[in-house]
């Protein structure tokens, strides 16, 4: 920000005021500063080859970015065990969830240009949500106290289900079965609109389909098909080019397997035939808002860049800095204490898309981080962050299922160093 000038007569009576306090308080302010982390390109490749020795993952690669270049880029074990194929830079990853933020992005566009308020009804854009049923543990319904607001469906508050619990509300929302790679998103939403709320809207926290939702609103307010909407405003722009939800043929040879972990620990390969559905099989109809894209590291990293330098990258502007602050500040409120798992990411709020870290690390076993931090993570594990405080942001790829965090708590430790707590925050 740039300093405004100060009329002679101001200056010469703050002059008048002795300096050593304001003094002290820049010395309290410096001394208070983080040290300077160093990328130790050993440390990262050692904690690489770890978690493919130990059996976590069969193969890993990890691209990290700080002030402005360059700093790391590893990889360690296979991308396919049974193929032979080494995990190597131009792998491309089933990224699932990590699509979420590149959703956010495309909705928040359209916000900056004016095409809705954060705080209008869904409702008003989508006329199948008017009124949505809260669904209670005994099956019972009413109605919902509140409409959904466009804020619910970008953190996590509207109400929505994602299936896969015992409540009765979750088996409603699977017996519906609005995800089904055949619905086109039209569908899937009316699909959706059906099935209860879990909740009053902004009452909890709780992952959902109100991602996919944000995808269908995209569609609804530009004409455009959600993946060409991306495809021509956030991919093409950037350079994303090897990233996409339908994938040519001649790109499966360079995709990496899943690798399912059994009941004895091991990590087995996914069928093949499994892991082409979301981006080889014609008949595919859904362009899903909260997962489905594949990416290189490289492209990854490009999307993440973007996000670190304010929203712009080699020119090319995608947000305004102050939307990129908007979506990577905590939106819960103090009263949203039922926040499902989030917990387990750490010290943690939520804001646009992703999760944003709001104090220091409390325990060893958590991930290593600076507050103000921004990032979010996919089903096989893979992850982003976006670091303002050391100008860094990191990609880590890895086809791991289910969920293993303790990959994460090990490259970011081996990136920051394990006892880096960065500054206090607010």
């Amino acid at each position: 920000m740039s300093r405004k000038l100060i009329p002679v007569a101001i200056a010469a009576a703050l002059l008048a005021v002795p300096a050593a306090p304001a003094l002290a308080r820049q010395a309290s302010t410096s001394a208070a500063q983080p040290p300077e982390i160093k990328i130790d390109k050993a440390r990262i490749d050692g904690a690489l080859k770890a978690m493919v020795d130990s059996g976590r993952a069969v193969g890993v690669s990890a691209l990290v970015w700080k002030d402005g270049r360059e700093r790391f880029f590893g990889a360690a074990g296979m991308a396919d065990r049974e193929a032979g194929k080494p995990m190597r830079r131009d792998t491309l990853v089933q990224i699932y969830s990590m699509t979420k933020p590149v959703t956010g992005v495309a909705l928040m566009q359209l916000w900056e240009q004016g095409k809705f308020g954060l705080d209008d009804p869904l409702s008003r854009y989508l006329p199948e949500f008017a009124d949505m049923k809260v669904m209670d543990a005994q099956g019972q319904t009413r109605p919902a106290s509140r409409p959904i607001v466009i804020r619910d469906i970008l953190r996590h508050t509207a109400g929505f289900s994602y299936g896969g619990t015992a409540t009765p509300a979750d088996a409603a929302f699977s017996a519906l079965d609005p995800l089904n790679l055949t619905n086109d998103l039209s569908e899937f939403s009316r699909r959706l609109a059906k099935a209860p709320l879990l909740f009053d809207p902004g009452e909890r926290w709780s992952y959902s389909a109100a991602v996919d939702v944000q995808a269908l609103l995209v569609e609804r307010l530009t004409g455009q098909p959600f993946e060409a909407y991306v495809k021509a405003h956030i991919l093409d722009p950037l350079g994303m080019k090897e990233t996409a939800w339908t994938q040519p043929e001649a790109a499966f040879p360079r995709l990496a397997a899943v690798y399912n972990k059994g009941a004895d620990g091991r990590l087995a390969k996914e069928d093949p035939a499994e892991t082409r559905r979301m981006n080889f099989d014609p008949a595919r109809r859904l362009t899903m808002g909260g997962a489905g894209l594949v990416a290189s590291i490289d492209d990854y990293a490009r999307f993440s860049r973007m996000l670190l330098d304010g929203g712009s990258l080699d020119g090319v502007k995608i947000l305004h800095p102050s939307t990129v602050r908007l979506m990577a500040t905590d939106h819960l409120d103090a009263r949203v204490t039922n926040r499902s798992w989030l917990p387990s990411k750490g010290s943690v709020g939520f804001g646009f898309d992703f999760a944003v870290r709001t104090r220091q690390p409390q325990t060893s076993k958590e991930n290593r981080g600076a507050v103000g931090e921004f990032f979010w993570d996919g089903r096989d594990s893979t992850l982003f962050w976006v670091d303002p405080v050391n100008r860094l942001t990191a990609v880590f790829f890895v086809q791991t299922f289910p969920f293993d965090g303790t990959l994460h708590h090990d490259l970011r430790a081996a990136v920051y160093g394990p006892d880096y707590l960065g500054p206090k925050g607010d």
